[in-house]
């Protein structure tokens, strides 16, 4: 694939959520259903804006030929005492997967964080997302514990789980 990786601005606000908004179309293996997220893109440049304006945030996007086919997200803890740990989200489009694209992603965020000071990247997966899961444990993510029956996905309640990766020493 093709696609190029780069950090997001306001200016892709709008792709941003036309992106998130179709990965709620494809998948039940995000959290937020269809018609759940904000799409007032008002808002979402805001939030890339303050997200740009902070040292331990950030939003990677995956362009190819000019359309958006994958993110990740780092979101930094607003506090002293967790500053060095980011929540990761990830998404790619069903059309790009499996070509290593979040594989791409994931190493991105990674570098991102080592030099951005960050010490830990944390995530949560749904237990029956084994593909995700494989990924996050290829890339050195670890199962740290099991949230039980706290999804409602189709009608049946998933379990998830909590994975972790800790990043160079402070």
């Amino acid at each position: 694939m093709s696609a190029v990786v780069k950090e997001a601005t306001p200016a892709d606000a709008e792709r941003w959520v036309g992106l998130k908004a179709l990965l709620d179309q494809e998948t039940h293996l995000m959290l937020l259903e269809p018609n759940e997220r904000d799409t007032d893109v008002a808002i979402v440049q805001a939030q890339l804006e303050r997200t740009s304006a902070s040292s331990n945030s950030v939003v990677l996007v995956a362009e190819d030929n000019d359309q958006l086919v994958g993110y990740v997200e780092l979101e930094g803890g607003p506090f002293q005492r967790n500053r060095g740990t980011a929540t990761l989200v990830i998404g790619v489009l069903e059309s790009a997967s499996g070509r290593g694209l979040g594989t791409r992603l994931l190493g991105e965020a990674e570098r991102w964080a080592t030099a951005h000071g960050l010490h830990r990247l944390e995530l949560t997966v749904m237990e029956h997302n084994d593909r995700a899961a494989a990924l996050y444990q290829r890339m050195g993510y670890e199962i740290e514990g099991r949230r039980r029956e706290c999804l409602l996905v189709d009608g049946r309640l998933i379990d998830e789980f909590y994975m972790a990766k800790l990043l160079a020493d402070l």
